[in-house]
């Protein structure tokens, strides 16, 4: 059985390369392994290429390769690779939110949203993280977010809310009463 003629290219940011091979290749060999794909890095580009691994054709998964494409990415957006492997488990996703859509390329307009996502000391950020139960890294012009599917959609409507200009404390509001539904709809 040839193995399926299927690929995907991801760019990352030559700074994040490093990250993504890992001490003596272990984050690439985890991946690798853990989701039967191979990945083959151009650390002068940034691109990285994933494909099925020959030898696991038999029991290939084509989810993995999504998956392995989405724990790359999440890598070239900030998160650790221990976060970013996370993204391997069932329902679990990654949001990019590109601040650039919203407001511009203004430098100053992107460094002001930013710090009203992050917040004094991190704080918003860190509400937003405990109380939807994600990850969020906030790049140079992205806000990505790892998490469960719903609890991703609960983050990214709260970071929209401050993109668009809402108060802090509706913001917290939200994320407050979200996390009241999540609790008593058993998804706690």
């Amino acid at each position: 059985m040839s193995s399926p003629q299927t690929r995907f290219i991801s760019r990352i940011p030559l700074e994040r390369v490093a990250v993504l091979v890992g001490t003596g290749g272990r984050v690439k060999k985890e991946i690798e392994e853990r989701l039967g794909v191979s990945l083959k890095i151009d650390s002068k580009e940034g691109l990285v290429e994933i494909t099925p691994r020959p030898e696991d054709a038999k029991n290939w998964d084509p989810v993995n390769l999504f998956k392995a494409r989405d724990i790359v990415e999440a890598i070239g957006y900030g998160f650790s690779p221990d976060r970013a492997m996370t993204l391997a488990q069932e329902d679990m996703a990654l949001a990019v939110i590109d601040l650039t859509s919203y407001i511009g390329k203004d430098k100053e307009d992107i460094t002001r949203i930013k710090a009203r996502i992050i917040g004094s000391g991190g704080k918003t950020r860190r509400i937003i993280e405990e109380t939807a139960h994600v990850y969020v890294s906030v790049g140079q012009d992205t806000v990505a977010i790892i998490g469960g599917i719903r609890d991703v959609d609960a983050a990214k409507e709260a970071v929209e809310m401050l993109i668009k200009g809402a108060p802090h404390t509706s913001v917290y509001k939200f994320l407050d009463g979200y996390a009241q539904k999540r609790k008593f709809t058993h998804l706690y």
